[in-house]
């Protein structure tokens, strides 16, 4: 094969969104492609230009999130005294209102939360369970597998939302504030409105959510009267989430997960006519989040830390950094050919094994031991070839792993959003929230989107007779991908926090940012700032429009196979400064901002 037919570049996405063509495209993609195909080939949000971002220096206290509003909601709590656990709710109660198409209340979450005075880090769950009544063949219709656009619009794909019992959870052991004054600044602004901005617009007029015009609920509120989507400057007022964010504040969760709200949600979900859902008022009312314990290793001088099953995205982050550790990264080129290749080689390794043992660790024994074993990896290091793209790695056969298994098949296009805080006292937070697919459900209940995550399991319970692990089970937690990090130094103080949005590419955007922070001095801004490379045991994508596409002709030389595409992240972080006090980084690809004192 010549290296020109090697590299082969995406459709540009957002040329068709510009003729409202979008849409017909992804359509046409998930009837006609395998769901592996469709995850290759989708992005969960795709990009929408590039804005420059200053990195903020702060000697007590800093908050970064994905819009300026949310920032500040974070930032005021910090300001009137609260712990990074009480600004992580009045963060995610604002981007509810202001990033609907990432995350809400109607979604889950993964956090990772350090707590200064007792020196530990815990890990909280709240992910998204499926429904008691919900079988292995959920995603069936006419006895075979639904397509994608099928499944991922309306009440089949809703889960429990469990990104509120999340925060309530980290907000009794960790808050210092009222649990009602965390709501204020979202319930005031829902009130009063927000101006639309150029992401959320152009997200709604590209038609990346096949669904969103097609409920009342959703179109009303995200078109104008006309029927044209909300332009830019538009005052988007919200009353109906201010009325469920006051019940939330006033009566804690039990007014989401019980009562009017409750109800309101699950005739939503199973009363639509199209794609009826199965969720309960038993399924809110019993629905719980979890602590787990944290997935730390050693990486050079450092000890990294993630989330454990049921995302992939911390066992299999962490293995991509150990699978390398052995390989001289000293101060790393960005655009090393070397580097990026490693890189993608130790990827293809990770992901191999993520496809076939990662799942909700309560439902599946999971080798999480065995994978992060340091024999186990050295071992699969030696299957790197330094010079050569290896191709499609296969899993491998770690200690105590179920040999019976198949490979996972679901589509997993999560639209996330990624928050930091760390506030006076040391505390930290590092959180991933998502509702899946922008927009996702696309239906509407309290003022809020309802996630479609359940459409991150496999759609197909077993092949050739082996059972897959991320099948769906009634109450099981769908995999996810969703990585938040923190680092910590030799002397066991945090040095740094980091995590993105962008489906299954997450591992990615997390992994490569690491390891240019753990072996580089460049400045934290410019390692979130760095072009995209990524390859998920497939493609090696470039990211469109960027200096990574100059890596097309010399990776192609090495074997592997180009995709020149948009790679959307959302890389939110902050790093210790050697002379104390924090950086902040975030990514120029969303409207984030940081803020600290």
């Amino acid at each position: 094969m010549s290296n020109n037919s090697r590299i082969e570049a995406m459709v540009n996405l957002k040329s068709f969104a510009k003729t409202g063509l979008l849409w017909v495209c992804l359509l046409f993609l998930a009837l006609s492609l395998p769901l592996a195909a469709v995850e290759e080939d989708l992005a969960p949000e795709h990009a929408t230009g590039q804005q420059h971002n200053q990195s903020v220096q702060a000697d007590k206290a800093l908050v970064v999130t994905a819009h300026p509003l949310a920032t500040r909601a974070g930032y005021e709590v910090l300001q009137n005294g609260g712990s990074a656990a009480d600004a992580a709710v009045a963060i995610q109660a604002m981007l509810t209102l202001v990033e609907p198409q990432s995350s809400g209340i109607g979604g889950g979450a993964f956090m990772l939360y350090w707590d200064q005075q007792a020196g530990r880090l815990h890990a909280y769950d709240g992910r998204e369970t499926a429904p008691a009544s919900a079988d292995a063949k959920l995603f069936y219709r006419d006895d075979k597998p639904m397509s994608w656009p099928d499944a991922l619009v309306g009440g089949r794909s809703v889960g429990t939302p469990g990104v509120l019992k999340l925060l309530e959870m980290a907000q009794t052991h960790h808050g210092k504030l009222p649990w009602a004054a965390l709501f204020r600044a979202a319930i005031d602004q829902s009130r009063a409105g927000f101006s639309v901005g150029p992401r959320l617009h152009q997200l709604i007029a590209s038609g990346i959510n096949p669904g969103l015009d097609r409920y009342p609920q959703a179109r009303d509120y995200f078109f104008t009267p006309a029927g044209e989507p909300l332009p830019v400057g538009y005052l988007r007022q919200n009353p109906r989430l201010a009325d469920s964010l006051e019940q939330i504040a006033e009566s804690g969760t039990d007014a989401f997960y019980q009562g009017p709200l409750a109800a309101a949600m699950v005739d939503r979900i199973r009363q639509v006519s199209d794609n009826p859902g199965r969720l309960s008022l038993e399924d809110l009312a019993s629905y719980q989040a979890v602590e787990r314990e944290p997935l730390c290793l050693p990486y050079q001088r450092f000890r990294v830390c993630g989330f454990p099953p049921p995302t992939s995205g911390g066992v299999t982050v962490l293995q991509i950094l150990k699978l390398l550790e052995g390989f001289d990264l000293s101060q790393p080129d960005p655009l090393s050919p070397r580097f990026n290749h490693l890189f993608t080689q130790a990827s293809r390794l990770a992901f191999a094994d993520r496809g076939r043992y990662l799942a909700d660790p309560d439902f599946v024994d999971v080798p999480v031991a065995g994978l992060l074993d340091p024999t186990y990896l050295q071992q699969r290091a030696a299957l790197i070839h330094a010079q050569q793209d290896s191709g499609q790695a296969q899993p491998g056969v770690p200690e105590n792993s179920e040999l019976s298994r198949a490979d996972d098949q679901s589509p997993e296009l999560p639209s996330t959003s990624h928050f930091v805080v760390v506030d006076q006292w040391g505390n930290a937070v590092s959180v991933t929230s998502s509702i899946e697919m922008a927009f996702g459900s696309t239906l509407m209940a309290g003022g809020f989107l309802l996630n479609n995550q359940l459409t991150d399991f496999s759609f197909v319970p077993e092949q050739d007779g082996r059972a897959i692990a991320n099948r769906v089970e009634a109450g099981k937690r769908p995999r996810s991908s969703m990585a938040p990090f923190m680092v910590f130094d030799e002397q066991g103080r945090l040095y740094a926090a980091i995590g993105s949005p962008g489906g299954s590419r997450i591992i990615n955007y997390v992994a490569r940012s690491l390891l240019l922070m753990l072996n580089s001095d460049l400045p934290l801004q410019e390692v979130v700032n760095q072009p995209h490379v990524s390859n998920r045991n497939g493609q090696t994508e470039l990211e469109a429009g960027t200096t990574a596409e100059q890596l097309a002709k010399p990776l192609a030389e090495m074997g592997h196979q180009i995709k020149i595409r948009d790679l959307n992240s959302g890389l939110h972080g902050f790093r210790r400064l050697p002379q104390g006090g924090w950086e902040s980084a975030v990514d120029n690809r969303r409207e984030g901002q940081a803020l600290g004192e």
